[in-house]
């Protein structure tokens, strides 16, 4: 069991460094919600304002991106339901928005409508090109994002083709944790000057900022603009994956000389092992490498290798990763409310965070409830329009 508290959830009742932060969010796929749930996780009071129906790739009680924070369902194409979402940032810190640039401000909740109603309100907006640039206007998924920043590129150990990790280096790498950090950013500004601003967070500058060490190795002149050609891409034999006999992988990363030194003894390659600096002889240092780990399985050289500081650790599937003794000591994973699933980060030593509500089951399951809690108290007029929607 983790060390964070798994409560009922309670509006407007976080534990985490965020507890009284108001937070409205205008739902959408993938690094938004993502962002919202760090933020919930974090403590933050985070109202979801969802389409009657959802969202495409999104919802139901099994989605951990809408985690810790109330589902309402609103009619955007009823004035009522706009000016709904209005009287929600009249009371709010932050307004998080995923929607292509110019979409909130044709629906009526676009920054200026926002701060007419809060000037202290911080605009978050996520989008992947960002709301400027010849490419503002165009779709886009997280590939296509990280492939003009020169990050996609380099990524795999395959010379001939760059490998995607799926979505995690452009929509929450680049996208969601940067679109937090301004978030928070802008409200610690806030605070003391007493006035909002729109964040615009967009993928392309988030990935470009995660892949500066790339940026400073190139200007450098020691980079080679080629995959598994360098030294943390699998270009050095002694930072690279490895099959095991049973046809499994350990991931090696001994690059200090004395974790290396290390490594070549408990691989017990110590007498066979060439120079690993010597250019000539990478191929040869590869292939003993290779030779020793497909001698024993994962398993084995788990035993091998546990506690000591060769830098060298298998590589699980999540099924396999929850059970993990490092991970399951630290809590990294927990179970709550039926779902086994990341536990919010990073922790705090006072102001400890809290896993509070499971996702929602679908678009609308608390609108009364979040709506009421938030002052809105025409609800039932809202719901009786259509304004709003109840899911039963």
């Amino acid at each position: 069991m983790s060390e964070f508290a798994l409560e009922p959830f309670v509006l407007g009742r976080g534990t985490g460094p965020l507890r009284g932060v108001k937070i409205v969010e205008i739902a959408g796929i993938g690094p938004s919600p993502h962002a919202c749930m760090i933020l919930a996780d974090l403590g933050a009071d985070v109202i979801r304002i969802e389409r009657p129906g959802g969202q495409m790739l999104t919802g139901g009680s099994h989605d951990l991106l809408n985690r810790g924070r109330p589902s309402v369902a609103l009619n955007m194409k009823d004035p009522a339901a706009v000016e709904t979402v209005l009287r929600l940032v009249e009371d709010a810190d932050v307004l998080v928005e995923g929607m292509r640039p110019g979409v909130t401000e044709r629906l009526g909740i676009g920054p200026d409508d926002c701060f007419a109603r809060n000037p202290r309100l911080v605009y978050g907006r996520m989008t992947g090109w960002g709301q400027t640039g010849p490419w503002s206007q165009v779709a886009g998924h997280d590939m296509n994002y990280i492939a003009i920043t020169g990050t996609l590129h380099g990524l795999g150990q395959v010379k001939e083709k760059p490998q995607f990790p799926t979505n995690l280096v452009g929509d929450f790498g680049g996208g969601s944790t940067y679109l937090v950090i301004g978030i928070l950013a802008a409200l610690l500004e806030a605070r003391a000057s007493g006035q909002g601003q729109v964040v615009d967070a967009a993928i392309v500058d988030g990935t470009a900022s995660l892949n500066a060490m790339t940026a400073a190795f190139l200007a450098g002149g020691g980079f080679k603009e080629e995959r598994a050609a360098n030294l943390l891409d699998g270009g050095a034999p002694y930072y690279d994956i490895y099959e095991t006999a049973d046809g499994r992988h350990m991931s090696v990363g001994a690059l200090e000389p004395q974790f290396y030194e290390l490594f070549v003894d408990l691989l017990g390659i110590r007498e066979t092992a060439p120079d690993r600096f010597d250019a000539t002889r990478t191929g040869e240092l590869r292939g003993i490498i290779a030779d020793a780990f497909r001698s024993r399985t994962q398993d084995e050289w788990c035993k091998v290798f546990d506690g000591t500081d060769a830098c060298v650790a298998p590589i699980l599937p999540m099924s396999e990763a929850f059970e993990h003794p490092h991970i399951k000591g630290r809590g990294v994973f927990v179970e709550h409310e039926g779902l086994t699933q990341p536990a919010p980060a990073p922790r705090f030593s006072r102001t400890e965070a809290t896993l509070s509500h499971p996702p929602a089951p679908g678009a609308g399951a608390h609108t009364r409830a979040a709506l009421l809690a938030w002052g809105i108290d025409d609800v039932d007029d809202l719901v009786a329009s259509g304004a709003a929607v109840q899911l039963d």
